[in-house]
């Protein structure tokens, strides 16, 4: 794995051979989202229809848990950076594990729901920093991209796949949902457990859960989510009252299926493409299709979808790869505080779009909502200039197959390779 792709090869060439761990954890990479997803879309309505929560309540219980979700992937890394990868990846699924049992349980005992699904969020916290981490070990920057787009492809897939199975069951049998998504991640854990531990990574002797941290890379991650998460939250309410929930859930296979197909087949490109460039695609697409959306009717809806999840094709892999490039710490800590960024971005979205969204509604404007997100995009981007001197790329440990380690030029070369 320690060579770099011979140029002109594609996708395949950069990727292949794989070895037998990285086989299971790309598979676990769509595994685990697809038990997940079979459960959490489904959550409101289960608490609300099922379980007899108060709406308000609801919404409480659920932004505890994103927030959770996201911003506690900064402790993961943390933990990955103490502990190792494959010990972390367990403790997460284990963590995960409970938080679905406890979901089972509450079907006799209603309050252990909130806790039981921030148990679930803590361990996804937990994983991803050191499952994308475990996935780049001793991988040269040349085929990094390649394999976090596969790693991204599998999740994707999973979350789209995982709906579809389970949206007949999850008010009428949720209990044997529920015993069937803990039995999957059972034996996923198991699987885990059989993975070879990966050799330390060598780094300076920083603690802190914010120390080291690539300073652009951090707050254009931050941006991208907040822009991001206007779609991702509001979209939902805006297309149902104009289309209906079926095409709503056509328009999200839309975005899921253009990052399944198009981040690998772009990772090289994406990869190459200096930062600056990439910014101003990735919020250039953001923008188009915020703008789109807010035409309000069935193509536009689709159209608007696609533009935004090809600009954030773009977007949350260049800033993983570049905050990556820049960071003095450990893969796994780098890859925790880009989720922290991503963590705060989506509340913001959720706290400033909600507020935003309900004047545009009570209004009955709301096409000027994605307007004034679309503007945002073009607006905001021109801050993150100011960064740009302050987080000069800096040399980063890096392992080859042997588990020698050898330092990043400041182009993020390996040299002499």
């Amino acid at each position: 794995m320690g060579e770099h792709a011979p140029g002109g090869k594609g996708l395949r060439a950069t990727l292949f051979p794989l070895s037998g761990p990285l086989r299971f954890l790309l598979l676990s990479s769509f595994l685990i989202p697809l038990g997940s997803f079979m459960v959490l879309p489904f959550m409101s309505v289960f608490l609300h229809e099922r379980l007899g929560m108060g709406l308000g309540t609801v919404g409480v219980v659920l932004a505890a848990a994103s927030l959770v979700q996201f911003s506690g992937g900064v402790v993961g890394g943390a933990l990955a950076d103490r502990i190792g990868l494959r010990r972390t990846m367990l403790w997460a699924l284990v963590i995960r594990t409970a938080g679905f049992v406890g979901l089972l349980l509450a079907l006799r005992w209603p309050p252990l729901a909130a806790a039981a699904l921030v148990l679930t969020c803590c361990g996804a916290a937990l994983y991803l920093p050191a499952n994308k981490a475990y996935l780049v070990h001793g991988v040269d920057d040349d085929r990094r991209p390649a394999f976090l787009s596969a790693g991204n492809a599998a999740l994707n897939a999973g979350m789209a796949v995982g709906p579809l199975i389970a949206g007949p069951f999850v008010l009428t049998t949720p209990g044997w949902l529920f015993v069937a998504v803990t039995a999957l991640f059972v034996l996923v854990t198991a699987g885990h457990a059989r993975l070879p531990a990966t050799a330390a990574q060598e780094r300076p002797a920083e603690r802190g859960l914010l120390t080291g941290v690539a300073v652009l890379p951090f707050a254009a991650n931050a941006l991208a989510f907040y822009l991001y998460f206007h779609f991702q939250h509001f979209l939902a309410v805006y297309a149902v009252e104009r289309a209906s929930s079926t095409f709503y859930s056509l328009v999200l296979l839309l975005c899921f299926a253009l990052v399944i197909v198009v981040q690998p087949l772009a990772s090289g490109l994406i990869r190459r493409m200096p930062y600056a460039t990439a910014l101003a695609v990735g919020f250039t697409g953001l923008a188009a299709g915020l703008a789109v959306l807010a035409i309000g009717t069935r193509p536009a809806l689709m159209a608007g979808g696609a533009l935004i999840t090809l600009g954030d094709i773009v977007l949350f892999l260049k800033n993983d790869l570049e905050a990556l490039r820049r960071s003095t710490r450990s893969d796994a800590v780098v890859f925790g505080q880009q989720r922290l960024a991503a963590g705060l971005g989506a509340c913001a979205s959720g706290v400033l779009g909600g507020q935003l969204y309900g004047l545009t509604e009570h209004g009955d404007s709301t096409g000027w909502f994605w307007l004034l997100a679309a503007a945002q995009c073009l607006l905001l981007p021109p801050l993150l200039l100011a960064l740009r001197g302050r987080t000069p790329a800096r040399p980063h440990p890096h392992h080859d197959d042997e588990g020698a380690v050898t330092p990043h030029d400041t182009d993020g070369r390996v040299p002499g390779r």
